[in-house]
């Protein structure tokens, strides 16, 4: 049941919300302009916030419902988390749209939810203090993910391997941002 349950989160993450959405809508390709990120804060640049919001709600979704039917299925703590990290790799590198994806955040952010809710709200505090006084989504999004790790390693020791790689992979998409953020180039709200 796990491998079933792993090929059909990286599956279901492949489904990029921003590309379906914006082709129903007539909106840009996200991939095609703005940041070229297929993701919720480049949806908002190119066609507003009711698009963004079902954007982030379909990619945290993406990570949250795989987990919780893992759990629902009875798979451990740190099956789950691999079920999850599955789903972030499907929307990092989509079967469906030639490998090119988002950076993961949403979804990273629903495979926490999943995981331990506590974690979860943990990182979306962080990431509303970082953006609040920066600004900059990716910076919030840097700084959420890997500051929430210790909470969950003591409360979720299991999980911690899968959410310690997915926090490299999210930082690894981010490399651009990276360099943009120490040049002084980031793109601010």
């Amino acid at each position: 049941m796990f491998w079933q349950l792993v090929l059909l989160a990286y599956l279901t993450g492949s489904l990029s919300f921003a590309i379906l959405l914006s082709r129903m809508a007539g909106a840009p390709d996200p991939r095609a302009g703005g940041s070229g990120n297929p993701g919720a804060t480049n949806m908002l640049r190119l066609a507003g916030k009711g698009l963004a919001i079902s954007t982030l709600i379909g990619d945290l979704l993406k990570g949250y419902l795989p987990v919780l039917l893992a759990a629902m299925l009875g798979l451990t703590i740190e099956q789950q988390a691999w079920v999850g990290l599955a789903a972030v790799l499907g929307h990092l590198y989509p079967l469906y749209f030639r490998f090119r994806g988002g950076k993961g955040v949403a979804t990273t952010a629903g495979t926490l939810l999943g995981l331990h809710p506590p974690t979860a709200a943990l990182a979306l505090i962080i990431w509303l203090a970082v953006f609040k006084v920066k600004r900059t989504s990716s910076l919030a999004a840097l700084a959420a993910l890997p500051l929430c790790l210790p909470l969950l390693a003591w409360q979720q020791p299991d999980a911690l391997l899968p959410m310690t790689l997915l926090a490299a992979l999210v930082v690894w998409r981010h490399r651009s941002n990276l360099r943009d953020l120490s040049a002084g180039k980031e793109r601010h709200f």
